[in-house]
This record gives structure tokens, C-alpha cells and sequence, in this order.
């Protein structure tokens, strides 16, 4: 144990650092500390995936349902229906071959999306004299 006076390398280095301004300006200086909800384990690691954009990581089968359910948001952008189409129709194509070869992490099946339907929704969201 240190006694009074004694100074260990740990506390000597994070003294020199301070000095030095290496802890000025920090991103979250004198913010409090996020540390999630305290009745999900993972929290972290979802603040992780959100933080590094690390969608990328997901299994497959999670990605093409995370893709699925944000279908609208990526066809906002979209001006023709042709386009449109053939976005859902890729996306369909991949979680078909998702289902059929189930490559990566737990089998979780999802349906593909339903063309007309989806196209239909899109339609609704489009300023008037589009399609």
C-alpha cells in the first residue's frame, strides 16, 4: 500500500499528463458519464455498434432484417418507381439466399418484403407527382 508522501508510477503518470493538458478538452468533458440502463447487460455493446457504425458486424440474417424493417427510409431519397423496385427486389433476392444457405450466426428467417405492398407504401410517402 502507498503511504503518505509516496508517489507509485501509475499516479506519477497520470500527474505528468494532467500538466501537460493531455486530458483538456476531451470529448464528454464535464458531461456525466452515459453508462446505459442498468437492467441490460449489453448496453455497451450497443453503444459500441452505435457509436462505430459497426452494422456491418451483425450476422447476416439480423442485417438483411435490420435492412428489412428500414426499407421506407432507404427508398426516401428514391424519385422513380423503378428504382424503388428494383432496391426492394434486391434486398429481396438477398434475404432469400440468406434463408436458403443460413451462413452466418442463429438461423433467423424473415420474409421478404412484399413488392407491391412495399411500393405502395413508398407512393404514400412521395410529394405529389411522383411514382
Amino acid at each position: 500500500m502507498s503511504g503518505p508522501g509516496f508517489e507509485n508510477w501509475i499516479d506519477r503518470q497520470i500527474r505528468e499528463a494532467t500538466e501537460r493538458g493531455e486530458f483538456d478538452n476531451l470529448p464528454g468533458a464535464g458531461k456525466p458519464l452515459n453508462l446505459g440502463d442498468p437492467n441490460d447487460e449489453l448496453w455497451w455493446v450497443r453503444r459500441k455498434l452505435k457509436d462505430e457504425d459497426l452494422s456491418a458486424a451483425l450476422p447476416t440474417s439480423l442485417q438483411l432484417r435490420k435492412e428489412k424493417a428500414a426499407i421506407q427510409d432507404a427508398l426516401a431519397g428514391v424519385r422513380s418507381a423503378q428504382l424503388a423496385k428494383e432496391l426492394i427486389e434486391d434486398l429481396n433476392a438477398r434475404i432469400r439466399d440468406a434463408n436458403v444457405r443460413q451462413v452466418e450466426g442463429v438461423p433467423i428467417f424473415t420474409a421478404p418484403l412484399d413488392v407491391e405492398a412495399t411500393l405502395e407504401e413508398w407512393r404514400a410517402g412521395q410529394p405529389r407527382g411522383r411514382s
